[in-house]
């Protein structure tokens, strides 16, 4: 299995009743993306959730099928002119090493779910002939991001810019998946609050929380 960004980056696997919510809440703003956008102007608009100089911070869950957490973990991830540097600690706060393109110890986060490295993939356009998509009540523009052999399916919430759903995609099938099920605002930004990240048809992912972004 390729290592996904893969994620990143999600899609909205919420209720009926919390899209409503969120549908409420960024009524009275303009949607971040024009209707006839092209699809770099798309990515660029993403690009704001991790910008050359950033940082978030958050908490990583891996539980097993019966309900109980068999791994937690902290990180923080700097970007700093473009530079990302990725931190990763256990529950005594010690360092735990992390290569770039790998995965995380027992857990289904890899470097890429984390740093949402495709989103500066220089290669997109529109998936198929169709360039919105409604999912659970967002209306989503449907990007396909690639980078050699690498191929990532996203899709990006008209309304806000955030990314909701990544899918990676090798040899035409679906390797592996990132859902956005709830989103925050950060600041000015939009950005996805919790993540849940592994194989298609998993059961039981690990989950990604976003608690800041500075």
């Amino acid at each position: 299995m390729t290592s996904l960004l893969a994620a990143a980056l999600l899609a909205a696997s919420a209720p009926a009743e919390a899209a409503d919510a969120f549908a409420a809440a960024t009524g009275r703003e303009a949607p971040a993306i024009a209707e006839n956008a092209t699809a770099a102007e798309i990515l660029n608009v993403c690009r704001k959730m991790t910008p050359a100089t950033i940082t978030v911070r958050g908490h990583i869950n891996r539980r097993s099928r019966h309900g109980t957490q068999v791994a937690a973990y902290g990180y923080t991830l700097t970007r700093k002119d473009g530079v990302t540097d990725l931190k990763v600690t256990d529950k005594s706060g010690a360092e735990i090493a992390f290569e770039k393109g790998g995965r995380l110890l027992d857990t289904d986060v890899t470097w890429s779910d984390l740093s949402l490295d495709f989103l500066w993939w220089d290669d997109v356009a529109f998936d198929g002939g169709g360039d919105a998509e409604s999912s659970h009540g967002f209306i989503c523009k449907v990007l396909v991001v690639r980078n050699g052999p690498r191929a990532v399916k996203i899709w990006v919430d008209r309304r806000t810019g955030a990314i909701l759903q990544a899918k990676e995609v090798a040899e035409g099938k679906v390797v592996r998946e990132l859902f956005c099920t709830s989103l925050k605002k950060f600041g000015d930004r939009w950005a996805p609050r919790n993540i849940e990240v592994g194989p298609p048809g998993a059961k039981y992912r690990t989950k990604i929380v976003v608690e800041s972004v500075e």
